[in-house]
């Protein structure tokens, strides 16, 4: 088995984000292999809406969520040693932009988190399954549960 060269983790940020973190900078450690993070912040339209206006107050929410973003990433690369460099924030779909950043950097492995949903949630699919059947690299999900075991 070829050893992987570059490592992508997709943080979500939910409580289980360190532990799907962990297990990311463990492999990269293992196989001495660069270790990058993205967050995908959803575009969400607020006032040019085919709807009408969705959130009543005028700002950029989107420019708010992209800097909390920054500063979640810049806290789990500072936890990790991931530098600045490979640290990204895209908006968009996540199950889209995660796949896309993935091949930019010719990412081998990326490592997302999955709560493994079954019914509804399997119906409307979730972004680490859409991940896994769209990647063109080794997609790692790990296996997340309410109690974070």
């Amino acid at each position: 088995m070829e050893a992987y060269q570059h490592i992508l983790l997709a943080a979500d940020f939910t409580a289980h984000c360190d532990r799907v973190a962990r297990r990311a900078a463990d492999l990269a450690g293992i196989y001495q292999s660069k270790l990058s993070v993205c967050h995908a912040v959803d575009s969400l339209p607020i006032a040019e809406s085919v709807y009408g206006p969705i959130i009543p107050f005028d700002g950029d929410l989107t420019a708010e969520l992209v800097a909390a973003a920054e500063k979640q990433l810049a806290i789990l690369g500072a936890t990790y040693g991931i530098p600045e460099d490979r640290q990204w924030v895209v908006i968009g779909s996540p199950k889209t932009e995660i796949l896309l950043l993935a091949e930019e950097h010719k990412t081998d492995l990326i490592v997302v988190g999955s709560h493994g949903r079954h019914g509804l949630g399997l119906l409307l699919g979730s972004t680490a399954s859409s991940i896994l059947h769209h990647a063109k690299c080794d997609v790692m999900a790990v296996r997340l549960t309410d109690a974070g075991k």
